[in-house]
């Protein structure tokens, strides 16, 4: 037998000859107590402590006032300047679908690949007006040029709550700015109306003569 054969049997061999024993070597080093707190306890007091206070009360009054604030007047969206100069450009919204679509018993009803265009099952029926809600003049042109029912006005600085009591119409918010950044507008005024399969998305100054309070 060869020494590389005979190698596992002698391991084997002397594991099997050593003797399974335990010893208890006792203690090594001192052991010290655990002095810190519970952090859940710390919690409960902190808590305990705000509510015997006062504080909570203070805490629950400064969200529910900055709650109304940001819902009365919502954060601004940022990059968004007056227009200057006109500027148009179409916009198509057609998709290309990723991987197919299929109904709960599996049969596919869209097949990866698909050209799709919501406009041909949800038309923008109402041209979207975008526009400063703090700028007099935007506003002035919009509630004239757009009555009531034939547009959506969107502001992407101002208070809506306020306008809509003050114009007896509504006011939409383009919170954070997601349509503006979808659509690729940079100045309000600003309107997205369709044509066709596509949208037309036009930003424009307001003229002077169009400057006239409402």
């Amino acid at each position: 037998m060869t020494p590389l054969r005979a190698a596992p049997f002698l391991v084997a061999g002397l594991l099997m000859a050593a003797p399974a024993s335990a010893r208890d070597y006792g203690q090594q080093g001192t052991v010290w107590s655990v002095i810190e707190p519970d952090l859940l306890e710390q919690i409960h007091a902190r808590l305990t402590h705000l509510e015997k206070t006062g504080e909570t009360a203070k805490l629950n009054e400064e969200l529910k006032r900055r709650t109304i604030a940001r819902v009365n007047r919502p954060e601004p969206v940022a990059g968004i300047n007056a227009a200057a100069a006109a500027r148009s450009w179409r916009f198509d919204p057609t998709i290309s679908v990723e991987r197919d679509i299929a109904d709960d018993k599996g049969r596919v009803i869209v097949a990866a690949g698909t050209q799709v265009n919501p406009l041909d099952t949800v038309p923008l029926r109402v041209p979207l007006v975008f526009l400063d809600g703090d700028d007099p003049e935007q506003l002035a042109w919009a509630t004239r040029r757009y009555a009531s029912t034939k547009a959506k006005l969107i502001l992407v600085r101002g208070a809506p709550l306020e306008l809509m009591k003050a114009r007896q119409r509504r006011f939409y918010f383009d919170q954070g700015g997601s349509l503006v950044k979808h659509f690729g507008i940079r100045a309000v005024p600003a309107t997205v109306e369709q044509q066709g399969r596509v949208l037309i998305i036009t930003e424009q100054p307001v003229r002077p003569k169009e400057r006239a309070s409402s």
